[in-house]
């Protein structure tokens, strides 16, 4: 995949598949601070043992960030995104500690913007080690054109 597309490189239907991220406890700390979002399900070992989870999970918005930072790895819109739109989002199912995340990202549509670009929509999937999907959802971004 080069890195880079424009608008008029993409494809609809094409496909990117990120490489795996491990999810650590360190991850979480650093986001609760972050977000200051501190909640007991993900810091708290003994009061999440009494949730249906039966151990701390990842903030929902955490596996988010890490599905965007592991798009980005990929490298394939680096400098050629003008915007993130919008998104459409679901949470599917936990992020354990330990489980090791990957993006699988496909083009549902595009569309030209005259004088902007262009719009493309991502149907996104971040699933864990086991296939399992944990969130997805669709990204729209705005796409540069070639000079």
């Amino acid at each position: 995949m080069n890195r880079g597309l424009y608008f008029e490189d993409i494809t609809e239907g094409m496909s990117v598949r990120s490489p795996g991220r491990t999810i650590t406890e360190a991850d979480i700390v650093l986001f609760s601070a972050l977000s200051g979002d501190w909640n007991q399900l993900h810091t708290d070992a003994e009061y999440a043992k009494s949730t249906p989870f039966g151990e701390r999970i990842a903030h929902g918005l955490l596996g988010l960030a890490v599905a965007s930072g592991l798009a980005s790895r990929l490298g394939f819109l680096e400098g050629t995104v003008e915007a993130f739109l919008s998104l459409d989002w679901k949470f599917k199912a936990p992020i354990r500690i330990g489980d090791t995340v990957h993006l699988e990202a496909s083009v549902a549509r595009k569309r030209e913007m005259p004088g902007l670009g262009g719009v493309v929509v991502f149907d996104v999937t971040l699933l864990n080690q086991k296939g399992e999907v944990v969130q997805k959802g669709q990204w729209t971004v705005l796409v540069k054109k070639k000079a």
